[in-house]
């Protein structure tokens, strides 16, 4: 059983940046293919960006490609989310999430974590 804790969101101005962590706790996260969603109120939840067990390989959603980056460090069992150029339509609770694979549908997670806002303010 995976156990996923979300931290680093806050509030921030349109362009700035910040970096949310999501730390694992019970079996290694080198497990598992992992990703990271969000969740803006009035629409659905939404893919954000995922990366495989190595950390070699990385896909991200055409709205964030070019301002976010994923990355993990095994050794810390951590996941991270760099978000740059931040907009306001960046504003939503963002989960990370761990799967089998390296896959974009949030069917496909099994664990999740508890999420994290993150405000963009125009």
């Amino acid at each position: 059983q995976v156990q996923l804790v979300e931290s680093g969101g806050g509030l921030v101005q349109a362009g700035g940046s910040l970096s949310l962590s999501c730390a694992a706790s019970g079996p290694t996260l080198s497990r598992y293919g992992l990703g990271w969603f969000r969740h803006a109120p009035g629409k659905e939840r939404e893919f954000v960006a995922t990366i495989n067990r190595s950390g070699g390989y990385t896909y991200y959603a055409d709205s964030v490609e070019g301002r976010f980056t994923i990355s993990r460090d095994n050794t810390e069992n951590t996941v991270f989310l760099q978000m740059n150029s931040l907009k306001p339509e960046d504003t939503a609770v963002y989960y990370c999430a761990a799967s089998r694979g390296v896959v974009t549908r949030s069917i496909d997670y099994g664990y999740w974590g508890q999420g994290t806002q993150v405000t963009v303010s125009s």
